[in-house]
């Protein structure tokens, strides 16, 4: 059970909390935005297709269809990119619409005959009337029975076949609406209202509207409008997600801004005024009375009176950012809401307040300091936030409401964007963009907490909606867990894969082995395969391109085509009843497919644009369909409404017979399909399978399946799981860990970033920690054995070790702030073990604390007075120290800046050092240079300094900027040896496309190229230090340092280097230098052929040294900057002077 108090920080009261989340009063570009597929977002005003009236060729008015996006006229929000909404929240807010139609057609002997003449063009048959006249007066109904069972022979119906009961209905004086919103009232429940309205894209409101009410499951109707609207024109239909009797309806506010509400599912209405006009409408999820509505001017409002009454809960609101808060608590307590909110132009944070009540002393901060525009997500048990830094993004999460948590991705993901695919099974699926992907994402899984992501697929296959939404091809099969669908972009084709082990092994789908005529189909894998159409649709009342249910366990119908990539053309209808094991194709066209009876039938109705009065159903998984006759007149389909979770068997068509015709609603009465209930007799068993292998996520999975043919209804209380057993674990069980990745051999192997010798993050001397063997269980895997006790971590103790990785910063990265306000430092360590940690300010004051790892983000300090300020933080124990600083300024800005120096000098030699900036700053900036740990700086206006190093050993120097207000920092750790020697290394050319260009992976790289000469050569790791230069072709120079610790004269030590430099030369010319970055790049080490002019043996020290200063600013140069450096060699001293411009 979450309690409030854990979760925010204080004790929650009866009265409900909101959270919400500040930003800009006026929309800032930003560069990438976390967004989600499935989170429960607001009801909104969105985009819908409707008709445009134009001219008949004839001249005379008429209704001239064509497709119109009218976000435009009606909701500004359209524009945004608002997060995907599910089934029910489409169902509540959508809009039905008659589409573009071809010309108009009589259906006979399922075929379509065109009423033109051949010979009339095309473009007139399409703007040309309907010839079919509505059979029934406006308003009338008629009552039919429809037999069938053609199957495509042309025989007689026989005895017994199934028929549908069917009744028409007419909305009269109603053709000119060219939209309407149908509604189940919900479970159990024979209401249904329909609200029609004919809205004026030019003038932007609706100037007509009916609302249509029937309480026998759509037989007839009865118009409301002269009882409920008087002098109101209605724009939108609500039905209360937790309460389906509440109904509330919006009026258009061109007229006026009111609400009618109803109690009782529409019989009766109450007219309430309001003072703003609703954008969208968030309901709670448990408590049926609390509304949140958001206005056109960026206003919330709330009710807890089910919108008789509201109450503004702060201005300047982001659109779509604002959430309810789901409480395990009783439905008694109170629920907060998180909320985005604008109050300044430049800065955004996430705040906590009441829904009632948000003044700023009610305010909470679960996220200190700013986060990124459209960064607030909630979904489920998680939170996500984003925040950029000099170009950096970072992601964060907070599971369960508790504290928010760095999300760790493979280090060199250096991810651009981040989507939210699912986090309904208690873990993160993401589609992340790499920064080397442009029109692809990767899908990566996390562990519980949602922190620790693995690489699933790459290259996944996405697309942006007419909404600007983001669509990413990856389809998660319901009723079989850890079966993912997924569109792969293999060089310029589509493929589509599917996993049956939540993304451990992916396989292209097996085609069928026969088309619709029972004939052969050549193609093999894997040159050729099925592909698949993975599009959800926007409309609740169309189905999508691929659909599954959770009651109907392995089937799946979709959408798609056979052959060497996925096409968008040339689709037909595919079926599996094996989970993806085999295929079958059912339809040579694309049809809209829906469920029925919990997944024991299915429905497919035809998707071309021509009129249709037949429709088909399978009793027997797609085996065999049931042609049946709906309507005596071919109608225009717009939608079908379905009754989800009955048993009443009822369907809704609605559409049009003709241009002219009224809105017509044919309820459909599948019932006399069964002939009775299902009983034991009637079933048979099916084993869940991958290719043949029964164990499937840890377990053998048996399901009980109607047997084909068997016309018996299956019934709400149908159980679909006959038994489960654990397997034995193997391999393909477990994931790998977070730093590890997958070889070709199925093992889990340390990605070259990742150092397994780390020690725990917080590990305290005499607890216990579980240590990772590079794997992790698949979520909800369910195998025992085997495997599991080798490959599940292991618990060990953790041992006293001394302060390590301790990295100092503020809250925001900034090294500036305002004087007078809270600035809020963040330490990190890679270890924590029994440690105490000093911190100081650098204004005289200076705090203690005995436990980090309870630390957090806590430590705020308030500078009183101006100037420049060495904050240092020290980690103490038994076993050691370690310490880091920065320097905080109390006060054109600079995006970026890279301090050039040595890797290694010369002792009493002065030595030059450059701070590069980008974008340069021609006599604008101010540079302060630290050296060691003096306190005072220097102060230069130029990039460049000599310095001479009398310490020998590593020496530190810190390089700040300042200009414009911002302030920016780079350290280097230069070792200074009194002699040395060097060699200039260079890498296959398969590393160039791997190299992101920054300086952590230059780092990484060299500490991988040490370790391996150490271990080729036999030498200490600690007489050598590899530099990998920035710029491409990728080079380094291999330092060769005397021992510290040598006692014999200088002369035998000199030779001692040579004699190295001589092993690393055979070692490298030799190719025994290389290592894997990755299961498949395995990159060689060796000597640059790079050679300069010899030098007198008294000056062989500064050899290598020239070389690196050379190649290092002739690379970086040629990156950046377009001047060119003056290289001045002198027998002591080498000087570089930079120019700006």
């Amino acid at each position: 059970m979450i309690k409030t108090k854990n979760v925010l920080g204080f004790e929650s009261s009866w009265t409900y909390w909101t959270l919400f989340f500040l930003c800009a009063l006026v929309p800032l570009p930003v560069r990438a935005e976390i967004t989600c597929a499935s989170c429960f977002a607001p009801i909104r005003r969105a985009a819908f297709v409707s008709r445009d009236f134009g001219s008949a060729p004839d001249g005379s008015t008429d209704k001239n269809w064509k497709w119109r996006l009218d976000g435009d006229q009606l909701s500004p929000e359209a524009h945004e990119k608002s997060p995907s909404v599910s089934w029910i929240e489409k169902l509540q807010n959508a809009n039905i619409s008659r589409a573009e139609r071809t010309s108009p057609a009589e259906e006979k002997d399922g075929k379509v005959y065109p009423t033109s003449s051949p010979e009339e063009p095309k473009v007139n048959r399409r703007e040309k009337r309907s010839l079919f006249p509505p059979e029934s007066a406006a308003g009338s109904r008629f009552q039919f029975r429809r037999t069938g069972g053609v199957d495509g022979t042309g025989k007689s119906p026989r005895q017994n076949e199934p028929h549908l009961i069917t009744s028409t209905f007419a909305l009269s004086a109603d053709s000119a609406h060219n939209q309407a919103m149908v509604l189940w009232s919900g479970p159990n429940s024979s209401v249904i209202l329909i609200l029609t309205k004919l809205f004026d894209f030019n003038l932007g409101t609706v100037t007509e509207s009916s609302l249509w009410r029937s309480v026998d499951f759509g037989t007839t109707y009865e118009k409301l409008t002269d009882k409920v609207m008087i002098r109101t024109m209605l724009s939108y239909l609500y039905v209360c997600p937790t309460n389906k009797r509440k109904i509330l309806i919006l009026s258009d506010p061109e007229v006026e801004s009111s609400l009618l509400i109803s109690s009782d599912e529409g019989a009766t209405f109450q007219k309430f005024n309001i003072n703003f006009y609703i954008m969208s409408l968030l309901f709670h999820p448990t408590q049926e009375n609390w509304i949140l509505a958001y206005s056109h001017d960026q206003r919330l409002y709330s009710s807890v009176d089910f919108g008789k009454k509201w109450i503004l809960v702060h201005e300047r609101v982001t659109p779509g950012r604002f959430y309810w808060y789901e409480s395990r608590r009783s439905c008694a307590q109170a629920y907060p809401v998180l909320i985005n909110l604008c109050v300044c132009l430049t800065e955004m944070q996430y705040i906590t307040c009441r829904a009632q009540k948000c003044s700023e002393e009610g305010r909470q901060y679960p996220f200190s300091g700013r986060i990124d525009t459209n960064s607030l997500v909630v979904q489920d048990q998680y939170i996500f936030l984003q925040l950029t830094t000099a170009g950096r993004t970072m992601y964060f999460v907070s599971y369960q409401r508790g504290p928010f948590r760095t999300i760790q991705l493979p280090k060199y993901c250096l991810p651009k964007d981040m989507h939210i695919v699912s986090t309904d099974e208690g873990q993160v699926l993401a589609a992340v963009q790499e920064w080397n992907e442009n029109d692809t994402y990767s899908l990566y899984i996390s562990d519980t907490p949602g922190v620790y992501f693995t690489r699933s697929l790459p290259n996944l296959h996405t697309f942006r909606s007419l909404t600007g939404n983001l669509i990413v091809d990856v389809y998660k099969v319901a009723g079989v867990s850890g079966l993912i669908i997924a569109n792969k972009k293999e060089d310029s084709q589509m493929r589509t894969y599917i996993t049956y082990n939540k993304g451990q092994t992916w396989s292209l789908l097996q085609p069928p082995v026969k088309d619709t005529t029972g004939h052969d189909i050549n193609c093999n894998l894997p040159s050729c395969s099925l592909h698949l159409l993975l599009q959800m649709s926007e409309n609740p009342y169309t189905p999508d391109t691929i659909s599954t249910k959770h009651s109907a366990p392995g089937i799946i119908v979709a959408t798609g085509n056979i052959g060497p990539e996925l096409s968008f053309s040339n689709t037909g209808m595919f079926i599996s009843s094996d989970a993806g094991n085999t295929w079958r194709k059912i339809f040579e066209e694309e049809h809209g497919v829906w469920f029925l009876d919990h997944g024991g039938a299915l429905l497919a109705v035809t998707q071309s644009a021509v009129p249709t009065r037949h429709l088909w159903i399978s009793l027997d998984e797609g085996r065999k369909w049931d042609k049946l006759s709906f309507s005596s007149t071919p109608l225009f389909v717009d939608g079908v409404l379905m009754t989800p979770e009955t048993e009443n068997h009822i369907i809704t068509f609605f559409g049009h017979f003709n241009y002219h015709s009224d809105w017509q609603l044919i309820k459909i009465d599948y019932s006399s399909l069964f002939g009775r209930k299902c009983t034991d007799g009637d079933f048979q068993t099916w084993h869940l399978h991958n290719k043949g292998e029964v164990c499937v996520m840890g377990e053998r999975q048996v399901y009980m399946k109607r047997k084909p043919g068997t016309r018996c209804t299956l019934g709400r209380e149908y159980s679909r799981v006959v038994s489960a057993e654990p397997c034995i674990c193997t391999l393909y069980d477990f994931e790998c860990d977070y730093g590890f990745e997958r070889q070709a051999s199925g093992k889990c192997a340390p990605a070259f970033w990742y150092d397994v010798n780390l020690p725990a993050h917080t590990c305290s001397h005499g607890q216990h920690y579980r240590n990772s063997t590079g794997y992790r269980q698949v979520l909800l895997n369910n195998c025992r054995e085997g495997l599991k006790d080798t490959l599940s971590p292991k618990m060990q103790q953790c041992k006293p070790i001394a302060p390590s990785g301790l990295q100092l910063s503020t809250i925001n990265s900034q090294l500036t702030a305002v004087l007078g306000t809270n600035i809020t430092f963040r330490v990190a360590l890679q270890n924590v073990s029994q440690q105490v940690l000093h911190v100081d300010f650098g204004d005289g004051i200076s705090v203690s604390y005995s436990n980090i790892s309870r630390l957090g983000d806590s430590i705020t300090h308030m500078y009183r007075v101006a100037g420049i300020f060495r904050v240092t933080a020290r980690a103490q124990n038994s076993q050691g120290s370690d310490s880091s600083f920065l320097y905080l300024h109390i006060t054109s800005p600079v995006e970026r800046i890279f301090l050039s120096a040595p890797v290694v000098v010369i002792r009493g030699n002065e030595a030059n050092l450059t701070a590069v900036l980008w974008p340069s700053q021609p006599r604008t900036a101010t540079f302060y240079w630290w050296f060691s740990n003096s306190t005072e700086p220097l102060i230069t206006l130029e990039g460049s300094i000599s310095y001479t190093f009398t310490r020998e050993g590593p020496n530190s120097v810190t390089v700040q900027v300042s200009t414009g207000g911002t302030v920016l920092q780079d350290v280097k750790i230069i070792t200074v040896k009194d002699f040395f020697r060097s060699l200039l290394l260079s890498f296959s050319p398969n590393l160039e496309e791997h190299n992101p260009s920054i300086a952590e992976w230059r780092q990484d790289v060299g500490r991988v190229v040490r370790a391996t000469l150490s271990q080729v050569c036999g030498f200490p790791e600690d007489q050598m230090l590899v530099s990998v230069f920035p710029g491409s072709p990728t080079a380094a120079e291999l330092f060769i340092l005397p021992n510290t610790n040598q006692s014999e004269f200088r002369s035998h030590t000199e030779e001692q280097l040579d004699k190295m430099s001589e092993v690393f030369m055979n070692a490298l010319n030799q190719n025994l230098i290389h290592f894997d970055l990755k299961p498949d790049t395995r990159v060689t080490v060796s000597v640059s052929q790079l050679t300069l002019a010899p030098l007198p043996s008294v000056y062989k020290h500064a050899e290598g040294y020239m070389r690196s200063v050379f190649l290092l600013l002739s690379s970086l140069l040629c990156q950046t900057f377009t001047f060119m450096p003056l290289l001045l060699a002198q027998t002591h001293r080498i000087r570089l002077h930079l120019t700006f411009f």
